[in-house]
C-alpha cells in the first residue's frame, strides 16, 4: 500500500473518531425532551388554568368503536391549534388520552410534571403525551405557534382542556 492511500485512510478514520466524540460529548436529552437527570415525578407544579390567545380546533375525529369494538367509545382525533405569542395551553392531564403533537410552525414552551425544567419545542419536533403527565404549554416566542395533535379521545370526557 502506498503512503498517500495509508494517510487518506488514517485521516479518514481519524475524522469518524472525532466525530463520534463530538457526538458523545453533546448533552444526552434529544431536541425537545427533558434532559434525563431533570426527569421526576411532579417535579414541575401546576402552572396557568386558563386557556389565552390559543385556538382548538377538531379537524377530523373518527369513532373507532364503529369498527373496532376494543375501542368502543373513543375516537381518533386529530387537532389544529394556533397559539399566539404569549398565549398558553392550559393545566392538563393525560391520564386516559394519550397525544402526539407535531409543531408545524413557531416554537412553544411545555412546563411539564415530569421534568424539573421547561422544554422547548421546536417546528419540526413531535411531542409525545400519555401517562402519569399533567403539563401547560406557552407560546414564549414572537410568531404564533401552529400545532397539530393526534389524540385518543374518550366519549364523554370533559373536553374543556386541550
Amino acid at each position: 500500500m502506498s503512503i498517500r492511500k495509508f494517510h487518506a485512510g488514517a485521516t479518514f478514520m481519524f475524522s469518524i473518531v472525532s466525530a463520534i466524540a463530538v457526538v458523545g460529548a453533546v448533552s444526552t436529552a434529544y431536541a425537545g425532551e427533558c434532559p434525563s437527570d431533570k426527569v421526576g415525578v411532579d417535579v414541575m407544579k401546576p402552572g396557568a388554568m386558563e386557556p389565552k390567545d390559543v385556538t382548538d380546533d377538531v379537524l377530523s375525529a373518527l369513532n373507532l368503536g364503529d369498527k373496532y369494538k376494543e375501542f368502543g367509545g373513543r375516537q381518533l382525533r386529530l387537532r389544529r391549534l394556533v397559539v399566539q405569542p404569549g398565549g398558553i395551553v392550559p393545566w392538563h392531564s393525560h391520564p386516559d388520552r394519550p397525544a402526539n403533537i407535531y409543531i408545524v410552525e413557531g416554537q412553544v414552551t411545555e412546563y411539564r410534571s415530569t421534568c424539573a425544567v421547561p422544554i422547548v419545542h421546536n417546528a419540526g419536533e413531535v411531542a409525545s403525551e400519555f401517562g402519569n403527565l399533567s403539563h401547560w404549554w406557552k407560546n414564549t416566542g414572537d410568531k404564533p405557534a401552529v400545532l397539530l395533535s393526534a389524540d385518543l379521545f374518550r366519549s364523554g370526557m370533559k373536553d374543556d382542556h386541550m
